[in-house]
């Protein structure tokens, strides 16, 4: 903790940013599927509200990232991984991990689409079934999970232990976020296997 910076207005600035997103896009989605706000503004049309919160998202991120990156460059540095290891672990340790967490981020957004991916299913567009491959045969939340080992990459790569205190923190947003996000998600999955079952029988 005697590495961390806290006087630093930056720092904070980059935590409120972290856990502001996984909320506002939860509060956002739940009102959209109660009351179909965003499809209501976009004339009806559920895909371009997902679009607008799927651009909105991916913008907040990057900013989210930006404030990041400019708050551990007012923050001390201090060797994470010893410089004389073998092979410049210090080197390839954090590249690996960034490689590895690019590659859960980016498969994952491929295997599920931009609705599957940006919360489509509180837009009423939902998927025909449960994706099974990989990633999400490795990791059950390959997106978050991804997004944390960038983050730790990061910290590692530019030697700052306000990083590592920030990655912890990004994976406790995460984690609560998911507390709301999985049981919320299969209830929506619940609900349309009931309704779907219910037509099947009138037709019969």
């Amino acid at each position: 903790m005697q590495h961390v910076d806290w006087s630093k207005p930056s720092l904070l600035v980059s935590l409120v940013c972290i856990a502001f997103n996984p909320l506002a896009w939860n509060i956002v989605a739940r009102n959209e599927y109660r009351n179909k706000t965003l499809t209501r503004i976009f004339g009806g049309n559920a895909k371009w509200g997902c679009y607008f919160l799927a651009f909105m998202i991916f913008s907040f991120g990057i900013l989210r990232d930006s404030l990041y990156h400019h708050a551990l460059s007012e923050q001390p540095s201090r060797p994470l991984l010893p410089n004389d290891a073998p092979f410049n672990l210090h080197f390839l340790v954090p590249i690996l991990l960034f490689v590895v967490g690019q590659t859960f981020v980016i498969t994952s957004t491929y295997a599920l689409g931009i609705t599957g991916t940006f919360l489509g299913d509180y837009f009423g567009i939902l998927m025909d079934h449960r994706v099974e491959g990989f990633p999400f045969n490795v990791v059950e939340n390959p997106m978050y999970f991804g997004s944390t080992l960038c983050f730790a990459a990061t910290a590692l790569w530019y030697e700052k232990p306000a990083g590592i205190i920030v990655t912890l923190y990004v994976y406790i947003c995460y984690a609560i976020a998911l507390r709301f996000e999985g049981p919320f998600t299969t209830m929506i999955y619940s609900k349309h296997t009931e309704i779907a079952s219910e037509a099947a029988k009138k037709k019969l």
